[in-house]
C-alpha cells in the first residue's frame, strides 16, 4: 500500500514510462489517472476543499485499489475484479480503441473502486456526522468534479490524440463539446458512487453489504460491456 500521495504519484511515473516504452496500452487509463491526481494536490495545496488532509487520505486509499488490482491482474488475472479484469485484457487488445480503453479503466477505478474507497474513509465517522458534516464530505467529493472536467482537454490532447489520431479531428470539429459530454459522464458516474456509498454504509448488517457489493461490482460489468 502506498503511504502518501508523494509515493502514489512516483509509482504512478514509473508505470506510465515503462508501458509507454514497451508499447503496453495499460498506460493509456494510467497517465490520465496520474494527470487527475496531480490536479488534486494542486487543489489541495491551494486550500480547494473543506478538509484537505481527508481529500489527501481518499487520493491515497483510491490509488490503494487500483495498484492492489493491478498487483492481481498481473499475478493471477482471475482473482483482480471483473471490472479490471475486462479493461486490462481490453488495453492488451490492438482491436480496441484508445477511448474504449481509457473508460474501460475509468469505469472500473471510478464505479467501483472509489465506492469502496468512500466507504473505507467513511465508515467510522459517518454514524457520528450530522448532515452538515456529511454534506462537507460530499461537497469535496463533488469538487473533485470540477477538477476532473477541466483536465479532460489535457487528457485528450496529450494522452488520446497521439494514441487515436482521428481524436484531433473530432476535437477541431466539436471543440469543447466533446470534452464537455466525457466529463458529464464522469461526473454522473461519480454522483452514482456516492449513492452507492451512502446506502452502504447505512447498511447494518455484513451479509447484506457483501451482496450489494457484488451487484454494485456486476453493474460495473455491464457498464464496461456496453463500452466494449
Amino acid at each position: 500500500m502506498m503511504t502518501n500521495t508523494t509515493e502514489v504519484i512516483e509509482q504512478m511515473d514509473v508505470l506510465v514510462a515503462q508501458w509507454q516504452a514497451t508499447g503496453d496500452d495499460k498506460a493509456l487509463f494510467l497517465d490520465c489517472y496520474r494527470m487527475m491526481t496531480g490536479n488534486v494536490l494542486m487543489a489541495i495545496k491551494a486550500h480547494g476543499f473543506n478538509d484537505s488532509d481527508w481529500v489527501e487520505r481518499l487520493l491515497s486509499h483510491f490509488a490503494d485499489y487500483y495498484f492492489e488490482a493491478l498487483q492481481d491482474y498481473q499475478f493471477n488475472p482471475d482473482s483482480a475484479p471483473q471490472a479490471w479484469q475486462l479493461a486490462h485484457n481490453a488495453a492488451a487488445d490492438p482491436h480496441v480503441t484508445a477511448l474504449q480503453k481509457l473508460l474501460l479503466g475509468v469505469n472500473a477505478h471510478i464505479n467501483y473502486d472509489l465506492v469502496l474507497t468512500l466507504v473505507d474513509l467513511l465508515a467510522d465517522e459517518w454514524g457520528q456526522h450530522n448532515p452538515a458534516q456529511r454534506q462537507e464530505r460530499y461537497t469535496d467529493h463533488c469538487q473533485i468534479n470540477q477538477i476532473i472536467g477541466q483536465t479532460i482537454d489535457a487528457v485528450q490532447d496529450q494522452v488520446l490524440e497521439p494514441a487515436m489520431p482521428v481524436m484531433a479531428l473530432v476535437d477541431s470539429l466539436l471543440g469543447p463539446v466533446d470534452e464537455f459530454l466525457i466529463s458529464g459522464l464522469i461526473s454522473q458516474w461519480r454522483e452514482l458512487v456516492w449513492v452507492n456509498a451512502s446506502g452502504l454504509l447505512e447498511m447494518g448488517d455484513a451479509d447484506q453489504r457483501t451482496h450489494r457489493i457484488a451487484e454494485i461490482e456486476q453493474a460495473v460489468l455491464r457498464i464496461g460491456h456496453m463500452i466494449w
